[in-house]
């Protein structure tokens, strides 16, 4: 295969970008979807001969092109090029794979939107980003595209920008990035200062080589760690994504879901060389892996917008992948990557369906009965949510459980603790992503025939109250399987939206079958497949174990997601008051819960309201009134005094012009004599 080929994946949609971006508001809507969709499915389709080369006997085991050198200083230099190995091939496949069938979904979801071509060159102009974040082969050339996604996703978050909440959404994911993103450029400084270079191969060969462990490699890792934890939504920095939900749909699924946020995954993966040399390092990525996974996990259980929900689903199921990497088994983080990819997707953009199906409304206790109105959505959501909840053999149950199985045989001192972090928040995972399910599909129509799109101001679990009109349709007393009757107006998304999703759900079940362990009969390809990428202390440990471990872990696993099955099945199905009634007796905990643990006021407190008030002062006090202030004073004074000497000078009396004129004689001629003498000949 030429190599050249590999410049196509990223420019192909950077030209549907410049096109519909400078052409397309005078383009029918029609030609802006085909040409946004011609150039993703031509990347796709290289991605897909380039998996066909890499995987045929004799092929090599990463490509490379590079063009002129980019940064040429003082003996450093970067060039401007592009690699590709089993690690970055499983990332081309789902960043153009997942990419394309939400490009398709979106051409109708986004059919009666403004900005219909503003919408599709974001969309163009994000996947490159992502693409040249993907191929990078130098840390430089990375950080493009990862200061490109940022900006891609700034400008699709806030959208709907005539909407406060989505204006202030794109700033605050923007903001929030950029902490640290200004971790990743000291990271790279350092890395400058003792390797003397940002290519890949040069620095990872260095630190391959070298016996010592900690120190610098600690530095450089946990600064590259603050980036990781900015793109990938982890504590602390995890505060922007669930407000991202601002943005359109498939924005969500494309980006918050599928691609972007997975950035943070691929650069600890990819720097995996550096992190074995500082165990320091791996352990704080582990660490803040499974906070994240078990606090975001506690916030979505009582999240009542569909998308929010799902949101903190993926902030915890990023916590999941962190923990991987952190204790060493990154090829079961990128194998959770992959199949997270596809299950979440598919739940956003079902999720986009029953949203579109309901006239915009996207609180579920305005949901309800929607199964057979939307069969299609029901069932293609129905897959997705029993992957995440590690059903089997369901995509989801082979990838978490292959974490879960080598966190528990992890040489790390805390691994038994991680372990159960891992399987508390898979029990969490399965009770809220059931509750979504029959809190949407089951039970009586909630939703008002000729109502809002907009959920009103109602707690938790009481509804209840609302059904004394008679017209009201938020009734909790009808029979759980009773046929919606105030529905007339909910319909199936067309073929469009509908396929993407059939596609998608198809992944969900079987995306998962290339990492079927020998303890279950497979061969585990998928851990094979990067075997060349990755070289982790984990795997000894993990091939010595017995399979009966393996299979009890499994058991351990299924039984957890079947037990929060079970609650979800109780609370919101066979005993829907029981909920309400739960949060109502353990109301102080609820609240906490409910508002997220308070994060966002404190962080407005302890940190956002010292930085304005500083800004102020420095603005106010220091700028405008010392600077700009004192400035304009000063010239307004000098002004008015040369003003006042020129008056003088010109009075009108001629004595005074006389006297003007002798001294000014007088001067010149001094200025002669004088300066005859002391002017060197």
């Amino acid at each position: 295969m030429n190599p050249q080929l590999l410049w196509l994946i990223p420019i192909l949609p950077f030209a549907g970008f410049l096109i519909n971006g400078t052409l397309g508001r005078k383009l029918p809507r029609a030609l802006v979807a085909t040409i946004a969709l011609l150039f993703t499915a031509v990347p796709a389709l290289i991605v897909a001969q380039l998996w066909i080369y890499m995987k045929s006997a004799g092929a090599p085991l990463s490509l490379s092109v590079s063009s002129i050198p980019w940064i040429k200083v003082s003996g450093f230099q970067v060039d401007f090029a592009f690699a590709v190995d089993h690690l970055t091939l499983i990332m081309l496949g789902v960043v153009t794979g997942v990419g394309f069938l939400i490009h398709i979904y979106s051409a109708s979801y986004m059919a009666h939107e403004e900005g219909y071509w503003r919408f599709f060159a974001y969309l163009n102009l994000f996947m490159f980003f992502m693409l040249v974040l993907v191929l990078a082969s130098s840390f430089l050339l990375l950080f493009v595209g990862w200061e490109g996604v940022g900006l891609a996703s700034y400008l699709l978050i806030g959208f709907y920008f005539t909407k406060d909440s989505a204006a202030n959404a794109g700033k605050k994911a923007f903001i929030v990035n950029r902490i640290g993103d200004f971790g990743f450029l000291l990271a790279m400084f350092l890395l400058i200062a003792h390797y003397g270079s940002l290519d890949f191969n040069t620095i990872f060969t260095s630190i391959s080589a070298s016996p010592l462990t900690g120190g610098i490699f600690t530095a450089i890792a946990l600064l590259l760690v603050l980036g990781a934890t900015g793109k990938s939504a982890q504590i602390p920095l995890y505060i922007w994504l669930p407000d991202a939900m601002e943005g359109p749909t498939p924005v969500s699924a494309l980006i918050h879901a599928a691609t972007m946020v997975t950035a943070g995954i691929y650069m600890v993966a990819r720097c995996h060389v550096l992190f074995d040399h500082s165990p320091i390092a791996l352990t704080v990525v582990a660490c803040i892996g499974a906070a994240t996974a078990l606090l975001a996990a506690t916030i979505g259980l009582v999240q009542h917008d569909i998308k929010r929900v799902l949101a903190y689903s993926t902030v915890s199921q990023l916590g999941y992948m962190f923990m991987a990497c952190g204790i060493g088994a990154y090829s079961a983080g990128i194998f959770h990557l992959m199949t997270h990819a596809f299950f979440k997707a598919l739940l956003f953009l079902a999720a986009g369906s029953v949203i579109h199906a309901l006239g915009g409304e996207q609180d579920m206790r305005l949901m309800g009965g929607l199964r057979r109105r939307i069969p299609v959505t029901f069932w293609t959501m129905t897959a997705g949510v029993l992957a995440i909840s590690g059903i089997y053999p369901f995509a989801g149950f082979f990838s978490k459980d292959e974490i879960l199985y080598q966190t528990f045989l992890s040489p790390n001192p805390l691994a038994k603790l991680l372990w159960f972090v891992g399987l508390l928040t898979a029990g969490l995972t399965s009770f809220y992503m059931f509750r979504l399910w029959f809190k949407t599909f089951f039970g009586a129509s909630r939703f008002e025939q000729h109502g809002t799109t907009h959920a009103p101001d109602l707690h938790h679990g009481h509804l209840a109250a609302v059904h004394a009109s008679k017209s009201s349709t938020l009734t909790l007393e009808a029979d759980p399987d009773a046929e919606p009757t105030h529905a007339h107006g909910v319909h199936e998304s067309p073929w469009v939206m509908t396929l993407p999703l059939i596609i998608l759900a198809i992944l969900s079940v079987i995306g998962g079958w290339v990492g079927i362990p020998a303890a279950l009969g497979g061969h585990n390809e998928f851990e094979h497949f990067l075997a060349p990428v990755f070289s982790t202390a984990t795997e000894p440990v993990v091939e010595a174990a017995s399979h009966t471990l393996e299979l009890t872990l499994a058991a351990v696993s299924l039984l957890t997601a079947a037990l929060g099955f079970f609650i979800a099945y109780l609370f919101y199905y066979r005993k829907p008051g029981t909920a309400a009634a739960l949060a109502k007796k353990f109301a102080p905990v609820y609240s906490l819960v409910d508002h997220k643990y308070w994060v966002d006021e404190i962080y407005g407190r302890l940190i956002i309201a010292p930085l304005l008030a500083v800004s102020r002062l420095i603005l106010s006090g220091l700028v405008d009134g010392g600077i700009i202030q004192g400035t304009s004073t000063g010239l307004a004074v000098s002004t008015r005094g040369g003003g006042w000497l020129v008056r003088r000078i010109q009075s009108g009396n001629i004595r005074s012009y006389a006297g003007w004129l002798a001294i000014g004689a007088a001067a010149v001629i001094a200025i002669v004599l004088f300066g005859h003498h002391t002017l060197p000949h």
